[in-house]
């Protein structure tokens, strides 16, 4: 009988500490990292999203963390399908699988399954071409799809836009029956436990205007500087991290580095602000300050060990 390995998840917004919590854990209780943040899976993507450092990683496997170049993409049903390999072998090592990252939608994605759709990568690409216009009236259009879906969703959200509209126009349903019928928040796929840190909002928002500041010291501007030259400025359309296209400005002289500290500052506050909007809503999280270790390793001893 083969049995489903127990799982654990860190999660959080932005900054909040899951690296080093994460590290802890696996320390603790011989685990193995596997990345779902969405950014963290390009090689070429380091400095501006946070990744472990080399020194950071040491004694502790990591994995997914160097999966894709910025000319690939990622989604949360390729997600699943690697983590679920990668289980597969820390299994057999007898290690235990550590979820950490930040993008809500891949972790809830790995809990309950998602629903898979082939879409033409011509359509995908022609609708990426009309957003690039006025994605207002994909959204219009999305609105006469599916009203129910397009009801949940801001009016500039591109990527949800064209993700409902690609797949309303390959399978000839709305989008929104979809989610009906996806098994989110039925049965899990696997035991897991989820771990969420927060801080007071205000101690949370100084700590990232901080680190944008030791991101920029580390090297930043040099790494978009570096991906301009292998790639070319057309590759920065696709990334969908926060700093890199605003510190492209600074080297094509829009703007002084000065200026583009505090608009990724203020950037980095908002998507961490709504990285906890989506947590918030997640069942069964667990949620604990980053110091409270004791009491996460304790939690997480008895839900590995206990009944």
């Amino acid at each position: 009988m083969n049995l489903k390995p127990k799982v654990v998840a860190i999660c959080g917004p932005t900054g909040v500490g899951k690296t080093e919590l994460s590290i802890l854990v696996a320390k603790h209780f011989s685990a193995e990292i596997i990345n779902f943040d969405s950014q963290q899976f390009y090689k070429e993507l380091v400095i501006g999203t946070a990744k472990p450092t080399p020194e950071e990683q040491k004694g502790v496997p990591h994995h997914l963390f160097e999966e894709l170049s910025l000319r690939e993409e990622m989604s949360a049903g390729k997600f699943v399908e690697l983590a679920d390999r990668i289980i597969e072998e820390i299994q057999h090592r007898g290690n235990l699988p550590l979820l950490v990252g930040g993008t809500g939608l891949y972790l809830r994605a790995f809990e309950y399954g998602i629903f898979q759709v082939k879409v033409d990568k011509t359509l995908r690409e022609a609708l990426r071409d009309r957003a690039k216009g006025d994605v207002v009236v994909l959204y219009e259009e999305l609105k006469e799809k599916d009203p129910l879906y397009a009801s949940k969703i801001h009016p500039r959200d591109k990527v949800r836009i064209i993700r409902a509209l690609e797949v309303i126009y390959s399978t000839g349903k709305p989008f929104s029956s979809f989610h009906r019928e996806t098994p989110f928040f039925q049965a899990k796929r696997y035991p897991l436990l989820k771990i969420g840190l927060y801080l007071p909002r205000e101690e949370l928002y100084a700590k990232l205007n901080q680190r944008v500041k030791i991101m920029i010291q580390r090297g930043w501007l040099q790494e978009v500087e570096n991906i301009l030259k292998v790639y070319g400025k057309e590759i920065f359309s696709k990334i969908k991290a926060i700093g890199y296209r605003t510190l492209l400005e600074v080297l094509e002289g829009k703007r002084t580095l000065e200026s583009a500290i505090e608009i990724i500052q203020r950037d980095t506050r908002r998507y961490a602000k709504r990285q906890l909007t989506w947590f918030r809503k997640e069942r069964d999280l667990i949620w604990f300050k980053p110091d409270e270790q004791e009491k996460i390793l304790e939690k997480i001893g008895s839900f590995l060990y206990g009944e």
